[in-house]
């Protein structure tokens, strides 16, 4: 809960990133309250004991999504699949907009290895953003198995990080309107 709220506010592909790892560990732990607690709530030593309901009923609450919307098995919440719409959104602005310039120069670079990745990844109806956070999950999911070395795992992350890392920048900078993406640079 307090992880997930700083990486919202900080950067959303790690929240985004982050949401997918707790839907597969709250499965993992087949949804049961005292799991959830036993392995994501009591070793933690920064919760005070008064607060650790509090985080059981968020983990909870995201159990409860999960099953609502019938991905006890797998997929992911409509909240972070609307999320990644809006930064496909984003993209598809910095694409045509002066003030993605820099964003599309970085983009060049992955996008000649995105046919290679869709096949690899076989969905090959969803936009280039969510494929993009899919590999990134499963290099992610490599990692965490140790298997990190493999290739495909460094390709991805060598063509996608820098892609997904500034398109996350710039969402926060419009969110927070750092940045009007509709300003001209003359004005």
């Amino acid at each position: 809960m307090d992880i997930a709220k700083a990486k919202r506010k900080e950067n959303i592909a790690e929240y985004i990133l982050y949401l997918w790892q707790l839907e597969d560990l709250l499965r993992a732990l087949q949804f049961s309250p005292e799991a959830i607690y036993s392995t994501l709530i009591a070793p933690r030593k920064d919760i005070a004991e008064e607060q650790k309901s509090v985080f059981l009923l968020w983990y909870m609450d995201l159990a409860n999504l999960l099953r609502q919307e019938g991905k006890e098995e797998k997929g992911h919440l409509e909240h972070t699949l609307h999320l990644i719409r809006d930064l496909h959104d984003l993209h598809l602005q910095l694409m045509k907009l002066p003030v993605g310039e820099h964003y599309r120069a970085t983009y060049a670079r992955l996008e000649p290895e995105l046919p290679r990745l869709r096949a690899v990844l076989g969905n090959p109806g969803i936009n280039d953003t969510e494929l993009c956070f899919r590999a990134l999950y499963a290099a992610m999911l490599y990692r965490i198995k140790g298997e990190g070395g493999k290739s495909a795992v460094s390709d991805t992350l060598e063509f996608i990080s820098p892609v997904i890392a500034e398109l996350a920048d710039l969402y926060r900078k419009v969110e927070n309107g750092e940045i009007d993406l509709f300003r001209h640079e003359t004005e």
